[in-house]
């Protein structure tokens, strides 16, 4: 079983002197004492080779010195999370990783919870780091369609994967050395720079989207230079339209250089892609086009009416990891993952784990339409949507090795605009943008007997409540009745949110629950086409050095579109359902309760 650091005992000191990061001041030292690290040998400063990683930036958020980087000190020496009463006191950008710091990654055992195998992912170190520059081009690549290409771009696109595959396996810009790119920023191969108890994790927070974009963008450029073709652009999985929901034909082909034999052997072509993944469904091909689309305008349209919703909760310097993922982060993409992981492997691999995934070069056909949606959410929506603009996101930093194969630290705000890193997407179709849900029934639920917050069983009916107050644990469904806020202005802008709190699970676990609202039964299916259906969350596996195989995060439904259909605008308490799907028993609940945001 893998150690973990979850004691005081186990915390370290951390000079101020060695968080010399791109964009922090240097500081005086606040101790000196000796890092010991339980989970594996790496030591713990954050000082890179020859101290070029760590070259001051003035342009920085952090370019003059204030009480965070004191902060920041004392975070080293107390463990982060002793620290935040007020959340914004530490914050910062995620920096660069010290690659001379990189660990071995974890992978937890689905038939061992709570151990961890190791797995090295860690690239090639290089002392010499370089800023991103944007490229220069002389015109904007556009990816294509996967399922629309020519034979042309096919061997093109075969051949650049053959020679990424033939290079050595020391070179970082080989096959094997871009998967584990993934595995080590998702399997906790890297602790945060000047935060040695704390893992780097890029998923389930605002850096989901970037982080992947930037990833691809690298992949990318490494597989034109290969080929000779500066103007190579990737394709992407058009999962979101009809003829795109199968598996690609390029990567169906058991002869090409981008076949992957460990995916679902039941889910290969002509089987139609379910973005709403938990098993297999009985559904003909014209259901599952209509369920499809309804989780694409569920996610896109209804789901993402925020920047948080759209791209996750904030995640800072000291902060601990899966704050909370945004809608497309845990429901569309989780659910292609899953549906096309190999199920008769130990993992799931390649593409239903993590740390195995970017073995498969579907994988990176699926984050482009996922990096495609970023690009529709800010333009092609009802709503103008916007990013952040905060500079903690805007600064938070990755290191790529390039197609020469220099070691470059890019930040989020060099890929806010994919046009600026030279490409854009193949222009299509986009079907889901009027496939908005109906309701199941008129009716309204009959009137509440019930105290707020309370789990509650419905008289007449299948569902069963498992407790009458939180924790809920999820091993059979349950409904709660959730008070409204009052609400005492008209404003158009606010978002009404439904909220689980303190969700709990072993992060080796495979998990997936649904969340209705204004069921009476579990009788008549509810799926998203119906405006009952709120949503869902979903856990893939991932391990973590210092967090301990305990997951505790976050996640937010928006629910005022469902409340006008459901007729439902003038009820002070709304009765929630939640139905496991998956892992029953394995979840639970901490707290349900109705907000308001605005973007």
């Amino acid at each position: 079983m893998a150690s973990t650091l979850n004691s005081p005992s186990s915390l370290f000191t951390l000079p101020i002197s060695s968080i010399q990061t791109p964009f922090l001041p240097k500081t005086p030292e606040l101790g000196k004492k000796k890092p010991f690290n339980l989970v594996s040998k790496r030591a713990v400063s954050c000082k890179a080779n020859n101290g070029k990683q760590n070259n001051d930036d003035s342009s920085s958020s952090l370019g003059s010195f204030d009480r965070r980087d004191v902060l920041l000190g004392l975070g080293s020496l107390y463990g982060a999370t002793n620290l935040v009463s007020d959340p914004f006191a530490l914050a910062a950008p995620i920096y660069a990783p010290d690659l001379s710091q990189c660990g071995d990654a974890t992978v937890p055992l689905k038939k061992s919870p709570g151990t961890n195998v190791s797995v090295h992912c860690c690239p090639p170190i290089s002392t010499n780091i370089i800023d991103f520059k944007p490229p220069e081009f002389t015109k904007i690549r556009s990816r294509p369609a996967a399922h629309l290409v020519d034979a042309e771009y096919v061997e093109k696109f075969q051949e650049a994967i053959k020679r990424m595959k033939a290079l050595d396996e020391k070179d970082p810009r080989n096959f094997t050395q871009q998967a584990k790119v993934h595995c080590a920023y998702c399997n906790s191969a890297y602790e945060q720079m000047g935060f040695p108890s704390q893992d780097l994790q890029i998923h389930n927070s605002w850096l989901f989207f970037p982080f992947h974009r930037l990833y691809l963008y690298f992949y990318e450029r490494i597989l034109g230079k290969l080929i000779g073709d500066p103007d190579f652009a990737l394709p992407f999985w058009n999962w979101d339209s009809p003829k795109g929901m199968t598996i690609p034909a390029i990567y169906a082909d058991s002869t090409s250089s981008v076949y992957d034999a460990k995916r679902n052997a039941s889910h290969q072509p002509p089987v139609l892609v379910d973005l709403d993944y938990s098993s297999d469904k009985n559904l003909s091909k014209e259901e599952m086009i209509k369920a499809n689309l309804c989780v694409m305008y569920r996610q896109m349209v209804k789901g993402s009416k925020t920047k948080t919703l759209f791209h996750g909760k904030e995640y800072r310097m000291g902060y601990a990891p899966d704050p909370g993922a945004g809608t497309i982060e845990n429901g569309i993409h989780l659910s292609v993952h899953k549906w096309v992981g190999d199920p008769t492997q130990p993992l799931k691999e390649d593409m239903g784990n993590f740390y195995s995934a970017g073995y498969d070069p579907l994988f990176y056909a699926h984050h482009a339409n996922l990096d495609r949606m970023w690009n529709l959410w800010k333009t092609k929506l009802p709503k103008q949507n916007t990013d952040f603009t905060d500079a903690d996101w805007l600064d938070s930093s990755f290191l790529f090795y390039d197609e020469n194969a220099n070691l470059v630290r890019v930040r989020v705000r060099d890929c806010i605009d994919s046009k600026n890193l030279g490409y854009d997407y193949q222009s299509v179709n986009i079907p889901w943008l009027e496939s908005k849900p109906t309701p199941l029934a008129k009716s309204k639920l009959v009137a509440h007997r019930h105290s707020p917050g309370q789990a509650i069983a419905a008289e007449a009916n299948n569902i069963i409540a498992t407790s009458t107050a939180f924790p809920i644990v999820l091993d059979k469904p349950v409904r709660v009745e959730v008070p409204r806020q009052k609400k005492t202005t008209v404003d158009d802008d606010e978002e009404e949110v439904l909220i689980l709190q303190n969700i709990q699970l072993d992060r080796d676990s495979s998990v997936k629950f649904d969340v209705c609202i204004n069921i009476t039964d579990t009788d008549t299916p509810v799926g998203p086409g119906d405006s009952e259906f709120v949503g869902s969350y979903t856990n893939i596996p991932h391990g973590h050095h210092h967090q301990g195989s305990k997951l505790n995060t976050y996640l937010s439904f928006p629910i005022s579109d469902a409340l006008e259909e459901l007729e439902l605008e003038n009820e002070a308490k709304i009765v929630v359902t939640l139905l496991p799907k998956e892992g029953e028993g394995l979840v639970s609940i901490g707290n349900i309760k109705i907000d308001r945001i605005r973007d």
